[in-house]
């Protein structure tokens, strides 16, 4: 299904794009396999409180990170683009609100437009969908999730955060069963911790963290070469510690 770009919709993607390419990151950056050998993307949920949390999850990660990034937050349906311009101010990586049968590009978070279910294709497009609500939502998380199991089998990370409803742990359980890594927000530490423990209940969470600790542990994930630089300091600090001064 085609979404009717509107002025205020198209407006907010063109400036998004401007702040890309102003970032150094207006190069297209088609999303192939070797750019992470385990993952191909991280598709993270929201709800109540969530954009918090998306902003602090995601601002934990660099300019460079290799991995697409697919978000759906439960938005207002006159919400008209506002989250995605609210969350290009807040983190790192370039935000684009979709078009319908975009591609999906390296290094961009895409955020699903009100009103619209955010689907990925297997030829690496968005697929933007006004079939039923799920969970009393649309867009839904479950509906992206599954539909990035489909795509990317276990190629995929998924990340539920606060929210006030149990959407997103059926897809949490179909990306977990694709082979898939999982994450939940510590609800400990969400506005409201309902989404975050229904799917640690329905037992298909690998790690329960704090929102800035799970964007630690995307970078952990998607750039090894990060990693091993992290350690290697480690290890001279360490080392330096013995030495006289």
């Amino acid at each position: 299904m085609k979404r009717a770009a509107t002025a205020t919709t198209a407006g907010d993607r063109e400036h998004t794009l401007r702040t890309a390419d102003s970032r150094g990151e207006g190069t297209r950056r088609p999303c192939v396999a070797t750019s992470c050998a385990t993952f191909r993307a991280v598709v993270v949920g929201g709800s109540a409180g969530g954009f918090e949390a998306v902003a602090a999850t995601l601002g934990a990660l660099p300019p460079d990170f290799p991995l697409p990034v697919l978000v759906v937050q439960h938005l207002h349906a006159s919400d008209g683009g506002r989250f995605a311009e609210h969350l290009g101010r807040a983190i790192p990586l370039p935000v684009v609100e979709p078009c319908d049968k975009e591609p999906i590009e390296c290094g961009r978070a895409y955020t699903a437009p009100a009103n619209y279910h955010m689907l990925v294709e297997r030829d690496g497009t968005i697929s933007l969908s006004i079939d039923a609500r799920v969970n009393w939502s649309r867009p839904a998380i479950d509906v992206l999730f599954e539909s990035a199991a489909r795509a990317w089998s276990g190629k995929v990370i998924a990340v539920v955060l606060s929210g006030a409803n149990r959407d997103g742990a059926e897809g949490m359980r179909a990306v977990r069963a694709a082979g898939g890594m999982t994450f939940a927000q510590n609800p400990e530490t969400a506005a409201s911790p309902t989404m975050p423990q229904a799917a640690i209940e329905a037992g298909v969470v690998d790690e329960v963290l704090g929102a800035v600790k799970i964007g630690r542990r995307l970078v952990q994930l998607a750039m090894p070469e990060a990693r091993a630089g992290a350690r290697t300091r480690q290890r001279d600090e360490k080392d330096m510690q013995g030495v006289p001064k």
